[in-house]
This record gives C-alpha cells, sequence and structure tokens, in this order.
C-alpha cells in the first residue's frame, strides 16, 4: 500500500490527482466497478465454495486485476495498443500483480478482520463478509489504479514526476542509505514486538486482538511520523524538526498515513493468520513477530516518504506553497511553527 501513501503525500503526485475533474471522473470509476463487483459476487456465490477462504481471495484476487488493467485504462485515456507500446509489459504487470492481485488480497484480508474483531465471523457466516470484501477491494482498486494510469498519462504527456509509485525509489533507497534505514527498522521491530504483547492478559480472543491493534496503530503510527522527519532532513535532527512543527499538524499526519496504514497492515497480518493459516485464536508470539514487522514497514515508509518529499523541495522549488496545496478540507499536514516545520509539513497533500 505505499503506492495509496505516496498518492497523498508526495505534492506532485497528490495535486495530479486531486484536481477537480479527476476527482470527478474518479467517483465514477469507483462506482460502476462497485456495482459490477456486486453481480460477480452473486454469479459466483452459486458457481463455487464462496465459504472457503481461498477460494474467497483468488476471486477477489481476479475481480481486483480485471479491475486494475481496466481503471488503469480509463485513467491513461488512450488505446491498449498505445499503452502496451508506451509503458511495456513490465509495468502492466507490476500494476496487475501488485496494484490489482495483491492489493485485492490485502484489502480483502482487511475486511474480514474487522468484521471478526467485532464477532461477525466470515467462517460461520460468509455471505455477507465476502459479498464487502469484494466489493471493497474492487472499488478500492479502481481508484488507485486510476490514479497511477492518470500519473502515467500526465508523464507521457510530459508533467515532471520526481516520484512514481511502483516503489522502485525504494528499492534505490535501500541501497544508497541502507544504515539508516535499517536503524528505524531495527527501532520499529523492537517496539513492535513489545507493543502487541498488550493483549496477553486479555482471555477473549477479539479484546485481546483490539489491544495489540491499538497499540500497534499508536506507535507504528508515532514512529513513521519520526522516522519521516528523519528522511525529509537526513543532516539535521529529527527531534528537532518534530520540535519545530505545532502539535495539532503532528497529530493529522500521525492519524494518517501513521496510524491508519499502521492499522491496516497489522490487520491484514492478523487475516493472514485467521483465514488463510486458519489459526483459531493469535498467540503471543504471532502478533509480536506481526508487530514487529508492521511497525518496521511503517518506520521504513515513513523514512522513505520524508526523503522523497526532501528530493521534490530541492528539485522542484519552483512550485509555489500554493500549489503544492492539496484542495481537500482534512490537510496531512498543514502550517507550522518555524522554518523547518513548514517545510515538513506545510505542503503536502490530503487524503482522498
Amino acid at each position: 500500500m505505499l503506492h495509496r501513501m505516496a498518492l497523498r503525500i508526495l505534492p506532485s503526485l497528490s495535486l495530479a490527482v486531486t484536481e477537480k475533474t479527476v476527482r470527478k471522473q474518479k467517483r465514477i470509476v469507483m462506482f460502476v466497478p462497485g456495482l459490477i463487483a456486486f453481480g460477480v459476487y452473486r454469479l459466483v456465490k452459486y458457481l463455487v465454495p464462496i465459504a472457503d477462504p481461498l477460494v474467497l481471495l483468488t476471486v477477489s484476487s481476479l475481480v481486483a486485476m480485471v479491475t486494475a488493467l481496466l481503471a488503469y485504462r480509463v485513467g491513461r485515456s488512450v488505446p491498449w495498443s498505445v499503452i502496451v507500446r508506451q509503458d511495456g509489459v513490465r509495468l502492466l504487470s507490476w500494476l496487475a500483480g501488485w496494484i490489482g492481485a495483491v492489493y485485492g488480497i490485502q484489502l480483502s484480508l482487511l475486511v474480514l478482520t474487522l468484521l471478526w474483531i467485532m464477532n461477525y465471523d466470515y467462517l460461520q457466516h460468509p455471505d455477507g463478509p465476502a459479498m464487502m470484501a469484494i466489493i471493497i477491494s474492487c472499488t478500492s482498486v479502481a481508484r488507485d489504479a486510476f490514479e497511477i494510469g492518470h500519473v502515467r498519462k500526465l508523464s507521457v504527456l510530459g508533467r515532471p514526476f520526481l516520484t512514481f509509485p511502483d516503489g522502485e525509489q525504494l528499492r534505490v533507497l535501500v541501497q544508497r542509505r541502507v544504515w539508516q534505514l535499517g536503524s528505524w527498522a531495527v527501532v520499529g521491530f523492537g517496539m513492535g514486538a513489545m507493543a502487541s504483547l498488550s493483549g496477553v492478559a486479555i482471555a477473549d480472543a477479539q479484546g485481546a486482538a483490539l489491544a495489540q491493534l491499538l497499540s500497534v496503530t499508536v506507535l507504528g503510527g508515532g514512529l513513521a511520523l519520526c522516522a519521516y522527519f528523519g528522511g525529509l532532513y537526513p543532516s539535521v535532527s529529527w527531534v528537532h524538526t518534530l520540535r519545530q512543527t505545532a502539535p495539532g499538524e503532528l497529530l493529522k499526519y500521525w492519524w494518517w498515513p501513521g496510524m491508519a496504514f499502521a492499522s491496516t497492515y497489522y490487520l491484514v497480518a492478523m487475516g493472514l493468520l485467521l483465514f488463510v493459516a486458519r489459526q483459531p485464536t493469535i498467540s503471543p508470539g504471532s502478533a509480536a513477530v506481526m508487530g514487529a514487522l508492521v511497525t518496521a514497514m511503517m518506520a521504513v515508509y515513513g523514512y522513505y516518504l520524508g526523503d522523497r518529499r526532501h528530493v521534490e523541495d530541492e528539485q522542484a522549488p519552483q512550485l509555489s506553497s500554493g500549489m503544492l496545496r492539496c484542495p481537500f478540507v482534512m490537510g496531512i499536514l498543514g502550517k507550522t511553527v518555524g522554518a523547518a516545520g513548514e517545510l515538513a509539513l506545510g505542503k503536502t497533500g490530503t487524503k482522498g
């Protein structure tokens, strides 16, 4: 889901996908696949055993793959022959495989786990959760694939983007700053493992899982925020930048993408255990491993987003602060106290 964070945190990408005309078209792109996904669910429930988690995830991934390619085509606004020639098999394979199949499975597991925590177990009552898993994953995939297609269209037309949301720059960053990323990841491993043990004293399975989720969400989101400042100003202490930023603006970023995606990743990990591995409960050992991995991942992603924001600030200074502000009501980052804080948070987009 790194592409989702990049599309909202990095100003050049956020501006491109939150223009008024794009948002109007995006609503249609999400609505139509949602209706089709409902029809697909009504059909496949009579053809395959939808109560089997692996069957459900397979159906969800296939629907998401097709949705990703079609929504990307709408975003690109050119025929398939042109798309194949300009974008190549590698990009389209990544889109169908990662944005489609993998992302669709992640979102389906997210839905199933949320319902399980609320005592609505898919394994006991499969129809409702299965329908929601297919529809929600399909509409979310459609939104993101359309936005990626729109970014690619603008790139082909000559609009510069220093970061494309395919994760390639993350791989470059890992090779270039392995020690810095490693230190943040180590901290994440330790914090996440300890946080996920918060539910060991709770006998109820759902209650224990909720306690673990809340702990990992809070700490994972906070570490992602600190790591973001570390990547944004690698030559300055992240503590200094943190102190220069208004508490209200820190809270916004801590909430989204920090806590939002920390909780999302942890829910997906829980879903893998509950519905793929078929574990009846989440053991303390499993919770510790999941919490460590999720928190470490959020630290690395936060540092990466800060680094890419730093690159945009350095190489695209011609963009004014007004141009860099996303037009949504809730800003992830806004005005800050002091020059460092303003550069760190004041120009980012908002969640869409």
